[in-house]
């Protein structure tokens, strides 16, 4: 499976994309792409579902094959490094694409 060019944008721009999950739609604010036993899994944090926010923000996995109707949304987001951490060790030597310090949206 090749990840979509939406997942590999909305990364690098920082930038939410709008995915139907779970037949729920859902905002999210993807942090890193990664791999694990030949998946491929997005870690992102939740900022609404089907309109509605969340109670509180947390970083959230969710499986590739899992999301459809991808669209990145002109809704920039700043990454939360209190909630995500780049040096996890599930995602050593499986980060395929993730937010760096750089990337920071203007």
């Amino acid at each position: 499976m090749q990840a979509p060019t939406e997942i590999f944008e909305a990364i690098a721009l920082q930038k939410c994309l709008k995915v139907t999950y779970n037949k729920m739609v859902v905002t999210l604010a993807p942090h890193i792409l990664y791999t694990r036993h030949d998946e491929m899994f997005i870690d992102a944090v939740t900022t609404d579902r089907n309109g509605v926010p969340p109670r509180e923000l947390k970083l959230g996995t969710f499986k590739l094959v899992g999301l459809s109707d991808i669209q990145v949304l002109d809704q920039a987001f700043e990454a939360m490094y209190g909630l995500y951490n780049e040096t996890d060790d599930k995602y050593k030597g499986k980060t395929l694409f993730a937010v760096t310090p750089e990337s920071q949206a203007a």
